[in-house]
Order: C-alpha cells, then sequence, then structure tokens
C-alpha cells in the first residue's frame, strides 16, 4: 500500500511469491487483503493507498495547492526514496528495477533520499505477495499524484459498476473523483485500472465495460502508453529543452531516440530531422513522404 503525505510517504511492498501471472490490481487485492492491521494504522482506500485522515488523498486533482513533487532547473523531476533493510537483495533489485523504469519514458528520476529532504517515500516490507515490476510502478504512480483509474470523473462512460456485488463496507473504493485526465482517453488497459471482480462479494463482476461488456480489462502488468503519457503531461516532461525544439505543432517521433535512448516518451512535441541533420545516421532519416508536417 502507498500513502502519500507532504512529508514522508511511505510505499509497503510485499514479497514476490508464485503469482506471476496474476494482473497487478489482482496481486495488490491479494496482498493488502491479508495485511493485519492496527488501530494506529493509516486509513487504507482503493486497496492500496493509505491515507492519515479522510481529508488527505494523494495528489490527483490537488496540484494547484503544490501537492506535485517538484521540478528542478534542469527539467527532471527528483523524488528522494528510502528502501527500508527488510528487503533482500534480489527484492531491492526489483524495486529499483521500477524505480529506473520511469527514466526510460519520462522526467521523473527517483534518488536515494538525504538527511536535508524534507518529503521522500519510504519503502518499507509487509506480509503479503506484491512486489513485482508492475505493481511497483502502480505504487510510484501513487507516489507521483494519480488514482485508480475505475475513479476518473468520466468512469461512468466507459464502465457500470455493480455495488450489488461489492463487499460490504468496500463500496467507497468505487467512489468517482475529481480527476485531472490529462486528456487522455479512459484506459481499461491502465496498469492504475483494477479487475472486474475487484473486492467482489458472490464471485461475479463488480465492474463491466460499457458499452462493450466483453471487453478485457483490468488485466495490466505494466504502465500502458496512456499511462505514460498523462505522467509526462502532469509534470510537464515536455516542456522545451533543446532550441530546435518545436512545441504543441508537431507529435513525436523516433527522432526523440537520440536523446532518451530506445524508448522515446510521449510528448507534447518533437524536433524537426533538420535540427540534427549532422547527428543523424542513415538508417535514422525519415524518408521524405514520412516527414512530420505542422
Amino acid at each position: 500500500m502507498f500513502v502519500f503525505f507532504p512529508s514522508n510517504p511511505t510505499l509497503n511492498l510485499q514479497a514476490e511469491d508464485d503469482s506471476a501471472e496474476l494482473s497487478v490490481s489482482e496481486l495488490l487485492e491479494r496482498a493488502n487483503s491479508n495485511l493485519i492491521r492496527s488501530d494506529n494504522d493509516p486509513i487504507l482506500t482503493g486497496g492500496d493507498i493509505a491515507i492519515g485522515s479522510e481529508d488527505e488523498r494523494n495528489a490527483d486533482p490537488c496540484t494547484s495547492r503544490g501537492c506535485m513533487w517538484g521540478k528542478n532547473a534542469d527539467g527532471k523531476v527528483y523524488v528522494p526514496y528510502y528502501i527500508t533493510n527488510h528487503f533482500s537483495d534480489r527484492e531491492k533489485a526489483i524495486i529499483t528495477r521500477g524505480l529506473e523504469s520511469f527514466s526510460s519514458f519520462s522526467c521523473i528520476r527517483f534518488r536515494p533520499s538525504r538527511s536535508s529532504d524534507r518529503d521522500w517515500l519510504s519503502i518499507e516490507s509487509q506480509k503479503g505477495g506484491c512486489l513485482y515490476h508492475g505493481t511497483v510502478q502502480h505504487e510510484l504512480l501513487h507516489a507521483l499524484g494519480f488514482n485508480h483509474e475505475q475513479t476518473r470523473s468520466d468512469r461512468d462512460n466507459h464502465i457500470k459498476v455493480l455495488l450489488q456485488n461489492v463487499q460490504s463496507g468496500m463500496q467507497h473504493n468505487f467512489n468517482k473523483i475529481a480527476t485531472l485526465n490529462q486528456g487522455t482517453p479512459y484506459d481499461y488497459n491502465s496498469v492504475m485500472q483494477y479487475h472486474k471482480y475487484a473486492f467482489s462479494k458472490n464471485n461475479q463482476p463488480t465492474m463491466v465495460p460499457i458499452p462493450n461488456a466483453n471487453v478485457s480489462f483490468g488485466n495490466a502488468k505494466e504502465m500502458s502508453r496512456n499511462d505514460k503519457a498523462r505522467l509526462n503531461t502532469l509534470y510537464k516532461c515536455c516542456e522545451c529543452q533543446h532550441e530546435h525544439v518545436i512545441q504543441n505543432k508537431y507529435t513525436c517521433t523516433h527522432v526523440f531516440n537520440i536523446e532518451f535512448g530506445p524508448n522515446p516518451p510521449l510528448c507534447c512535441f518533437t524536433v524537426t530531422e533538420e535540427a540534427f541533420s549532422d547527428v543523424l545516421t542513415d538508417d535514422q532519416r525519415l524518408p521524405d513522404q514520412q516527414k512530420m508536417q505542422p
């Protein structure tokens, strides 16, 4: 589970077992249902979001009140973290891989915390079974300000919630939130979308997609393209960092491989081929008919 506070949010990750075939949402629900909680523990909402009180929520949609992680002068967003000593080397490697994955498609950079940091993530271990690459990404997205897909403000246009099938006391997990959707469509494949039987009391679906009830959803094992696009938009990862960048007129092309490696981010701008004519190799050049147009 994850709690987002202004100072030191805690990310509790449970050890990996034999559940590699389950989706992220299935892993999280099963893991957190096994938690033994005390009266002093924070409230758990959405199955995996811990909050200190009903008045505290993660960053979406309170960005206007400074709930986002700040951007550095170099255009990167550095998020300090601390991994407790409860994890094995293998488990720490899984967590580190999840942390580092964000640098391949966004301006987010997770770094070890320092004594001077006011805010940081505390990654802790509890019993359960959610220490996988996809679940690490899911919880880190909460830390960065994102809620579950099924809580989107426009969700009623895309899924129907069947509260009659929801466990008693769990109905609040399906409340809608005034989310910032960053101009992206509802995403059945989002790593933040819970599966159709989430919190079911009778093995019947608690959510069905509409208008096509046969659409598969809630099966993600890692972040989708829309997850990445929303992250980049929320944190303005595509702001102009190069004199040749042209904003808001083009879409991204593989030219970004030059600066961002093999996985170019989903951005709000691109550069022209001419701007990099002196560094492009022949196999990187676009045929004339594929060059971007305003």
